[in-house]
């Protein structure tokens, strides 16, 4: 029988070559589910927003037209595309996850993008104001798995310091409320102990969320403009009337802000 050995480094951690190349790679399985799914080649958005809840695509999909990118060669998702500010922009929804929306972003870029935004709802942790208010996320703590796939272990996955300055002045002037700082992604939402709580309100972070830390170590690793968000929609379920987002469940001022930082980056 095999036994543990709990001084070695646990597998999250060993094993690592953030240099190697990996053997499987997005283009491959992109290409097989092109084949399979009998897909044409076309040009994709080089902007898309990923939206783990759904408002968002919902909205544009019924104000903007948005329709369905027929060529995006992906197994798990649809992207759909709409028209707005000259651009257009592609947004998945449901993308819940650190390592789902990393495995988009793969995807994602592998097909020619050129910029994702990431749109959470996140709990609120240090409260910067009554809920709902955005964050625009500049360093997230790596309470995840996949970034460690990435990057080395670091207490924070950092967003590029190229894109933050510049979304950040145009976030402030688009009008709904959106303060810079940092958050706790987590991989376990239901795990969110009181201890573990305090520890992150101690560090300062603002809010808690499951996306950040990943996609920011993959926009390190591989050089991608990525940039997060989280709007504040929630103190943890303690609070009656919680999880609510505004108008059009918080649609209209997240667009609002995104097609804001899409201008400036």
């Amino acid at each position: 029988m095999a036994l543990d050995h709990p001084a070695l480094p646990p597998p999250l951690l060993a094993e690592k070559d953030y240099a190697a190349p990996s053997v499987f790679e997005a283009r491959a399985m992109m290409r097989e589910a092109a084949r399979q799914k009998g897909l044409a080649l076309g040009a994709l958005p080089e902007i898309c927003i990923l939206d783990p809840d759904g408002d968002l695509l919902a909205y544009v999909r019924a104000a903007c037209g948005a329709v369905p990118v027929a060529h995006w060669p992906c197994y798990h998702t649809k992207m759909y595309a709409f028209e707005a500010e000259g651009r257009r922009i592609g947004i998945i929804g449901h993308a819940v996850g650190a390592a789902f929306a990393v495995l988009l972003a793969e995807q994602f870029f592998a097909a020619g993008g050129g910029l994702l935004l990431s749109l959470s709802s996140a709990g609120q942790i240090t409260p910067a104001g009554p809920p709902p208010y955005f964050v625009l996320i500049d360093k997230a703590l790596r309470d995840e798995g996949t970034s460690y796939h990435y990057l080395p272990p670091a207490d924070y996955a950092h967003a590029p310091p190229a894109l933050l300055p510049r979304a950040a002045a145009a976030l402030r002037r688009a009008g709904p409320v959106v303060h810079v700082g940092a958050s706790w992604t987590t991989d376990a939402p239901f795990r969110e102990t009181a201890a573990a709580i305090a520890a992150a309100r101690a560090r300062g972070i603002l809010c808690v969320e499951m996306e950040a830390a990943a996609l920011y170590a993959f926009a390190a690793a591989r050089g991608r403009a990525v940039l997060c968000l989280a709007q504040i929609t929630n103190q943890l379920g303690l609070a009656e009337n919680d999880f609510e987002k505004g108008e059009q469940a918080g649609a209209t001022a997240s667009l609002k802000l995104l097609l804001a930082a899409c201008g400036a980056i």
